[in-house]
């Protein structure tokens, strides 16, 4: 796996309009991992997609009415499959974090890397998005090496708005795996 300005070469890319330039050449120091499905509870399909680029169909789905205006993009999705999807170059802001503290740190998306897996809160991810998850994670410590050390999911930097990736998410195994790629360890669950 490579990075190819800030792509990942050989993933699929959906370009997402829902992003913009890190102040001041902000370097990314934090990893948010986040869960999504669309809608809630079912897997696979285009939603999430169009959702990350501003073209989702409020009338597709009676959920769709309220989140269809939102403008909001990760930088990646990994699929149950373990498919991986890209829509913003890390180098980029992704809109993924909203309002979000991190060791006293507010605006993580200024600093932040957010990559979506497709799933809910209670029930277990799969093999496959692990394996990816930890290809990615990585990828973007060889590029970032800050990041070893700030890893977090969505619920610990907006506790009051947010729950995923929830108590499905096995951060045990995710850290385990993790520590065998790199001497340091990721601190924060």
């Amino acid at each position: 796996m490579q990075l190819q300005a800030g792509w990942i070469a050989g993933v699929k890319r959906v370009p997402s309009p829902h992003f913009n330039e890190r102040p001041d050449q902000e370097v990314p120091t934090l990893l948010v991992i986040h869960n999504i499905s669309l809608p809630p509870g079912e897997f696979g399909g285009p939603w999430i997609d169009a959702l990350f680029t501003g073209t989702l169909d409020a009338d597709a789905h009676p959920y769709f009415a309220g989140i269809a205006a939102l403008k909001v993009s990760a930088h990646c999705l990994i699929r149950r499959d373990g498919e991986i999807v890209q829509y913003v170059p890390f180098h980029l802001r992704a809109w993924h974090a909203g309002v979000s503290c991190y060791q006293g740190r507010e605006a993580c998306n200024d600093f932040s890397i957010g990559i979506e897996l497709e799933g809910t809160d209670v029930q277990p991810y799969t093999d496959e998005q692990y394996a990816s998850l930890q290809a990615v994670t990585a990828l973007l410590i060889e590029r970032y090496p800050a990041i070893a050390e700030n890893i977090t999911g969505h619920s610990n930097i907006a506790p009051e708005r947010k729950t995923d990736p929830g108590p499905a998410f096995d951060w045990a195994r995710f850290h385990a795996t993790q520590v065998k790629r790199s001497r340091h360890f990721p601190v924060e669950e």
